[in-house]
């Protein structure tokens, strides 16, 4: 639950012509160089900082309160144009479906979840996490914060306002993605994916999606009420 800023990025291995008449790939066991990728992301990334900090827009508070100063921010700023920052950019080893299925649980999940949450008392607040680090038993852990620490650390995943969390561009922008699509799979030969019939019908009982707290097992829905129905009275003895 640390601060631990990133970005996780989906490409195609090609994209359409200027022409829109062809379809360009990349070069087969070949898509970015890495190293020219990370060092241009490490440019663009600490020349918006400077933007930003010179329109006066960055604030600074405790320990480093004193990078106001243009010149002191400028000397924080002059290691990072040095190191290596890191870009990981492979082909999906079990396929694009395996991606896209990881990265919605990813997105779409609280910086922790209830099940990982084991005590709350005068020592603080107890959880779970994996020390990747570790092999084997030891991997899986126990940390003990205060309750203002771990507030702090929980609020670190909440957006900000009028942050997005996913955004798209290029054959997926909102603008003309369905266009894109359909000319993308004409040039590539590729049928467009069939609706499933059955998706539209609604399932006679809802599935369920609570797990009982004392055995562990799904709980069945028994009655759904509806938001306009009226709460039934109770039987007149």
């Amino acid at each position: 639950m640390t601060h631990h800023p990133h970005v996780h990025g989906i490409v195609p291995g090609g994209g359409i012509a200027p022409d829109g008449k062809t379809w360009v790939a990349c070069r087969p066991g070949f898509f970015l160089p890495v190293r020219v990728l990370s060092r241009l992301f490490r440019r663009r990334f600490l020349e918006q900082l400077q933007r930003l900090h010179e329109a006066g827009q960055l604030r600074f508070f405790g320990e480093h309160a004193h990078l106001v100063d243009a010149g002191a921010f400028k000397t924080w700023l002059a290691p990072l144009r040095r190191c290596e920052w890191v870009v990981y950019a492979k082909r999906p080893f079990a396929g694009p479906q395996a991606v896209l299925a990881y990265l919605s649980r990813y997105t779409h999940r609280v910086a922790i979840s209830n099940g990982r949450l084991l005590a709350m008392d005068e020592h603080g607040i107890t959880f779970r996490w994996k020390d990747y680090r570790a092999k084997g038993s030891t991997r899986h852990k126990a940390m003990t914060l205060a309750p203002e620490e771990f507030m702090r650390r929980f609020l670190l995943h909440v957006l900000p306002a009028a942050f997005h969390r996913i955004r798209h561009y290029g054959l997926l922008a909102n603008g003309s993605r369905r266009d894109n699509l359909a000319l993308a799979r004409e040039l590539l030969c590729v049928a467009p994916p069939s609706l499933d019939e059955s998706a539209d019908e609604p399932s006679a009982m809802p599935v369920p999606t609570f797990i009982c707290a004392h055995c562990g097992h799904a709980m069945v829905v028994l009655h759904v009420l509806s938001r306009d129905c009226s709460i039934r009275a109770p039987p007149v003895c």
